[in-house]
């Protein structure tokens, strides 16, 4: 006999031939193997053991409003946090930070700044770039970096591009930049982090209050609903101008109202020290409260051409104390 089964007895050549024809019978009764995308097993492959997007959803619209704040030194140390709980009687659970263009994004700060309870909320400032620059890709390698970074850090961020651009006072705003470029820059930027996987981000258009530029439409800047999730309005009490809420953001919602359902949130704002500041913290509290579409707000909570602090004053301070006492405020980011 020749072949493989050479050296066989043919009792045994019969039970090999059962037990194969057992083995085909069980196989084509076995239930399929399970089937995964090919991008599911190319991240398989790729990060066994990576984290699933972070699911931001519960933040875009929580049950409370939001007591976000700004103060130097942010978001880095932790110091003025403690000091602002301490003075407010309520901790923070929104903290807003600056960063130019070109800065890296530093995941470290930030997942800190996500364990001690505060979404952190960066806006990014385009001084030393053009909008059309950023439009037409000059800068895609530093924002795909910075994307790629804040999909691996992988924890909830707020992200405002070019705020106050109906502005003039920046080289972003409206005297410098056509509004078809911010928007093109906006959606630019908004892709390539999609394309990175940066799924994380509660993205926050920022416009000033329509007040001091009142021949300036806001419709020409916005990007698209399908590109923004919260509508961040900066806007501040000073000691001439405006005095109400109403007057102060009334007209500037108004005309958002006219093209978009996004949620408000008072993005950045503040009560300049004098006589009115305690009725106004009061006001602006009230304000925010009333209103369905507002998420919360966020104090300016510095000493910067003039004095926004919470603490200016005695009356000041036991008056956003008792403002922000209310049960309205205070969202657990974490468990929203």
């Amino acid at each position: 006999m020749t072949g493989p089964h050479r050296g066989m007895t043919r009792p045994r050549l019969l039970l090999l031939a059962l037990v194969g024809s057992l083995l085909v019978t069980l196989g084509a009764c076995a239930p399929p193997a399970p089937q995964v995308s090919s991008a599911a097993a190319k991240a398989q492959v790729a990060s066994p053991s990576a984290e699933a997007p972070y699911d931001i959803r519960p933040l875009l619209r929580p049950d409370r409003k939001y007591l976000g704040v700004a103060f130097n030194g942010s978001p880095r140390t932790t110091a003025p946090v403690t000091a602002f709980t301490e003075k407010a009687g309520k901790r923070p659970d929104l903290r807003e930070y600056y960063a130019k263009w070109g800065d890296p994004f530093q995941a470290d700060v930030n997942r800190a700044v996500w364990d001690d309870g505060q979404l952190p909320f960066l806006v990014w400032e385009p001084f030393s770039h053009t909008a059309a620059q950023i439009a037409d890709g000059e800068q895609d390698t530093y924002i795909r970096e910075f994307a790629d970074a804040v999909r691996d850090y992988n924890r909830p961020l707020a992200l405002s591009f070019g705020h106050e651009m109906n502005g003039g006072w920046y080289p972003w705003g409206s005297k410098k930049t056509s509004a078809a470029d911010f928007a093109r820059a906006w959606r630019h930027i908004h892709d390539l982090f999609t394309d990175e996987g940066a799924a994380d981000v509660i993205w926050v258009w920022s416009p000033n209050v329509i007040n001091p530029v009142p021949d300036v439409r806001l419709k020409p800047y916005y990007p698209g609903d399908a590109y923004v999730d919260w509508i961040g309005v900066v806007g501040y009490y000073a000691l001439s101008g405006p005095t109400t809420f109403d007057t102060l953001f009334g007209p500037t919602l108004k005309e958002i109202r006219r093209f978009s359902r996004k949620p408000f949130l008072i993005a950045e704002t503040g009560v300049q020290a004098g006589e009115r500041k305690p009725a106004q913290i009061a006001d602006l509290f009230a304000g925010v409260r009333a209103r369905a579409d507002m998420l919360g707000l966020v104090w300016f909570n510095l000493k910067k051409e003039a004095d926004w602090r919470i603490d200016s004053g005695p009356l000041s301070l036991a008056a956003f104390k008792k403002a922000a006492a209310d049960d309205s405020f205070g969202v657990d980011v974490r468990k929203p």
